[in-house]
This record gives C-alpha cells, structure tokens and sequence, in this order.
C-alpha cells in the first residue's frame, strides 16, 4: 500500500480545512494536524493527516486518488510552496521498522501513523527549507568569490540592499518555522508512541538535515555581515570624497577670492 507526504503551503487553514470536511469519513483535530479518515462500507478505506505548516500525509490512497485531495486543499493554503514529495509503501508486520521506503507497521492504528507521520511530515517540509537556503546560495555565491579576488563587490548600494533584504527574509522564514523541527507535544501525552517517530525521524536524517541546515544558515548569516559591510564602506567612502570635493571647492573659493583682492 502506498504512503506518501506532500508540503504544498508555507502553513494551512486548519480551522477552514476542518469545517469544510464532508460526511465521507471521520475527522478529529489534534493539537498540530488534523486528521481525516475516509470510510467506505463501515470500513476505513484511508488516512489523511493535515498538519499545520503546511505538509499532508496519505496512507492507502491511489496517485489519482491524493491528487484530488490536494486539489480540494487548494483553497485552504496559505502562501503556496514549491511541490515536495516522499513516497513509501507500507505493510503490516511484528514490529515498526523502516526499510528502502518500506514502512512496516505492528497495528492499524490511526495513531500509529500519525506518529510516523509527524517525521514524514517534518521530512518534507525541511526539504522546502533546504531548496531556499540553496536558492539563497545559488544567487550570492559570486559574492564571496568577488570578494576574494577583487578586495570588493560590484554592486550598486541599491544591489546590496535587495541581495540583504532577501538574505534576511529567507534566514527569518527558515528561523520562524525550526520550531516545527523538534519534537512534537504529541509524544507529551503518548510517550509510548514515541519511538515510532524516532525510528521515521532518524531513517529520514531528521536531525542531521536539521543541523546541516543551521550551519548554513549560519553561513548566510556572515554573508549578510559582509554585506553591511560593504555597505558601509560604500558610504564611508562616499562621505569621505564628498569632504575632500567640499574642501576642494573651499581652497578654490579662498583663492579666487584672494586674487580678485590682489587686483
């Protein structure tokens, strides 16, 4: 069977999302997704859980199937992101284990998967975290390298400030959402649940991704510093030539002035 996560939004209408399901399954709200069980004939054909920061997770359903869902959920998007995706199969066995986008699961409790879940979940949306931070490094990497070689940018201050600007905006939005990364309050109340998670976080380098990540954060972060200095720089020298030709313009004035004395 098929199981699959998707971030598509910077962050979903939860409350929305929860009054516009239908009578074709069960939902309950938790305190950081929503979940939605279709059901088929009295039996549960598949779950779906909707999770706050905008990542969704399918089990038992087709491609066509998942990519209704996602277009229903459309509306209820905030800020739409680029598409990421994983995609497993799972199956029912002894224990929980992952294996080569295997997932096997001890039991069919819906609460089994949502704690594996919350890992996929996470997965996908350090993936929209990972291909900003390479946006970001994709159009400053110049920089640096011009640094080295000429001893300054050629950027124009305006060029700077929009290259600061973006850095800045990209490291908040990175910053503002880590949180999402720890581990979830959910394992407050179910601790015996717990290692599902972990087990789905460290197959997915969950924490290694997540401090790769603030390493380049870090990065940007001394990117930006150069820039503001650069910056200031700029309008150092920008002053200090403005005070030399002000002081140029003195010493002619004084000396026109003294010649017209002397004739």
């Amino acid at each position: 069977m098929r199981c699959t996560g998707f971030c598509t939004a910077n962050s979903y209408d939860i409350a929305g999302l929860f009054q516009s399901m239908g009578p074709r399954g069960a939902v309950q709200l938790h305190r950081e997704a929503l979940h939605f069980q279709l059901r088929e004939d009295k039996r549960t054909r598949g779950d779906i859980f909707y999770f706050s920061y905008g990542a969704v997770v399918f089990w038992g359903f087709a491609a066509n199937e998942e990519k209704e869902f996602l277009h229903d959920l459309k509306k209820f998007e905030r800020d739409p992101a680029l598409h990421t995706e994983d995609e497993f199969t799972y199956i029912y066995g002894d224990g929980m284990k992952i294996e080569d986008d295997e997932i096997c699961l001890p039991n069919k409790s819906s609460l089994s998967k949502f704690s594996i879940s919350h890992g996929i979940a996470q997965s996908v949306k350090l993936t929209i975290f990972e291909e900003s931070i390479q946006k970001t490094f994709d159009n400053t990497k110049r920089i640096p390298v011009e640094l080295s070689e000429r001893g300054n940018i050629s950027l124009s201050r305006k060029e700077i400030s929009q290259q600061m600007g973006q850095i800045f905006l990209e490291r908040n939005y990175v910053n503002l959402h880590t949180e999402m990364l720890d581990t979830p309050e959910f394992f407050w109340e179910h601790p015996e649940l717990e290692p599902f998670y972990r087990r789905t976080a460290h197959y997915l380098d969950i924490t290694k991704r997540a401090e790769a990540l603030n390493r380049r954060l870090n990065v940007i972060h001394e990117l930006f510093e150069i820039l503001r200095n650069e910056l200031n720089h700029q309008y150092s020298s920008r002053l200090e030539w403005t005070i030399i030709i002000l002081i140029v313009i003195e010493v002619l004035l004084s000396l026109v002035s003294d010649i017209f004395h002397l004739i």
